[in-house]
């Protein structure tokens, strides 16, 4: 099972060998992010093996978690890097086997209906697991231990400087919670706020984020929206702010699903907002969709490039609260690996099945990190027919934020997509630019710098696959080499043989 709270799963890394505490005084602007970029590009404490959530390349990297107990000019310790190998990542979500949690997560976002009574009664256990995760609302919660009002002040916070160039200090690791003003519905994003004064803060959100959403509502309605800004709580919180769910699903849904029972949430104190009672940290305001925006940024981003500075809401803090003792969660981002990596090879591996229920065509695929996960894309596929390849990459831009893709390859199933190398070679070698591209215009990343406008942009595909009659112009192809497996099984048994180990 996951963890109840951030202490519980610091305590934990700690006991496993995962965590370096740094007593040593260290600065929030720039140093940290320093010492914290260092540390993620290094080895790993565990050693996983080769796997589809350990790459060839970039596997067993992720280095420590680090936890900064002396922060220059602040009381609150500093965590950073928490999520950032894949054995961190697997504690934080409770489980052993991505894949096997891929399974649970597929009956939750498409659950079949049993035909029979034998499967009726098979089905019990797993509906009243699924009845068991709703958030519940509960009188109180350690989150509110501390309550600050008129003395809240933002830039109490230990929120760091992450690259030279920053308009300032952001906080990057909060859930950021609102609501639809509508039905009530609440949606959890993870999006960066630059702070400014003790009250006031910058809110950036992308126009496709639900958060953006919910502004805009208020926005036709002509009234505040409640936002909340939330620092911990149960360990698979923020892995669920970052996920990309489909239309319907809550993330305190999904979250109760990961933690195996309800997330439990307080009432705010100022603001029409339920958060979860285990937070270290809540932030509460208000966004007046009435109001000029500000200018926020620049920002060094994932991209590894600066997203550059532009207008966004204003958030106005109305309350902090806290808890006893809070750590102050934190991330950076920039060239990748960093500990967004280790979040988005999870989602790739455990929404694979729901990627699947949208294109059934596709057998595996792999985000390389130099693409930045909105960059590229490797797709697997079992090709049956003609321009299948084509078909498949159409259906990829249409499946949620996969519209991001600015590179899909798509590949013949006895591919490894995860071996960046083996997919080039096929790109070298089964493709004509000319016949085996094609180039559409559509939605881009806001943050893609190389767009011709802001957020839209080309896309290319590449059909690397073996090609067949209806392709347009296809010689006899050839067969790609390979042993036979009676010589490789015969290789493979007398390897010791040969003195060659």
């Amino acid at each position: 099972m996951a963890f109840d709270d951030l202490s519980s799963f610091v305590n934990e890394l700690d006991r496993r060998g995962q965590l370096k505490r740094v007593t040593a005084p260290v600065d929030a602007e720039l140093e940290i992010t320093e010492i914290a970029d260092r540390m993620s590009k290094s080895p790993a404490p565990d050693s996983d093996p080769p796997s589809p959530m350990t790459d060839p390349v970039h596997g067993g990297r992720g280095g420590y978690a680090l936890l900064f107990e002396n922060v220059r000019g602040y009381s609150m310790p500093v965590l950073i890097n928490a999520y950032g190998s894949y054995e961190r990542m697997r504690l934080a979500l409770g489980c052993e086997d991505f894949e096997a949690l891929a399974g649970e997560i597929s009956k939750l976002l498409r659950p079949e209906v049993p035909a029979t009574l034998v499967d009726k009664i098979k089905r019990v256990p797993e509906l009243v697991k699924l009845a068991g995760v709703p958030p519940k609302l509960v009188g109180d919660g350690v989150c509110q231990e501390h309550v600050l009002t008129d003395d809240a002040n933002l830039l109490d916070l230990p929120a760091i400087k992450c690259w030279p160039d920053d308009g300032g200090r952001y906080i990057t690791f909060a859930g950021v919670y609102t609501k639809n003003p509508h039905d009530g519905d609440r949606n959890v994003g993870m999006y960066r706020v630059q702070l400014f004064e003790p009250k006031l803060a910058a809110m950036h959100w992308h126009p496709h984020h639900d958060g953006a959403r919910h502004f805009r509502m208020y926005q036709r309605l002509g009234k505040r929206m409640p936002v909340a800004l939330v620092f911990g709580g149960e360990s698979v919180l923020s892995y669920a702010a970052t996920c990309p769910l489909p239309p319907g699903l809550s993330e305190l849904l999904f979250a109760g699903f990961l933690h195996g029972r309800g997330i439990e949430l307080v009432r705010c104190r100022t603001i029409e907002m339920e958060v979860p009672a285990n937070a270290e940290i809540v932030v509460e305001g208000y966004i007046d969709p009435g109001e000029k925006t500000m200018l926020e940024g620049p920002f060094g981003d994932h991209t590894g490039f600066y997203s550059l500075a532009d207008q966004f809401p204003r958030f106005h803090v109305t309350a902090i609260t806290h808890r006893t003792g809070a750590i102050y969660p934190t991330t950076i981002v920039g060239k990748p690996p960093m500990e967004d990596y280790y979040l988005g090879k999870a989602t790739e591996r455990i929404f694979l099945p729901m990627l699947k229920t949208v294109v059934p065509d596709i057998i595996d695929y792999h985000l390389p990190m130099f693409g930045a996960f909105h960059n590229c894309v490797f797709i697997k596929i079992r090709k049956e027919y003609a321009y299948q390849a084509r078909k498949v990459m159409h259906a990829i831009w249409g499946a949620g934020q996969m519209m991001f893709c600015k590179f899909i390859v798509v590949v013949d199933e006895h591919v490894d997509v995860h071996d960046e190398q083996e997919v080039l070679f096929q790109v070298g070698a089964n493709v004509d630019p000319r016949r085996d591209t094609v180039i559409v215009d559509g939605p881009l990343d806001i943050l893609d710098h190389a767009a011709p406008a802001c957020g839209a942009g080309s896309k290319m595909g590449i059909d690397a696959t073996r090609k067949i009659a209806g392709e347009g112009e296809v010689r006899e192809w050839p067969d790609e080499l390979r042993m036979s497996e009676e010589i490789v099984d015969r290789v493979t048994r007398r390897w010791s043989e040969y003195g060659l180990s």
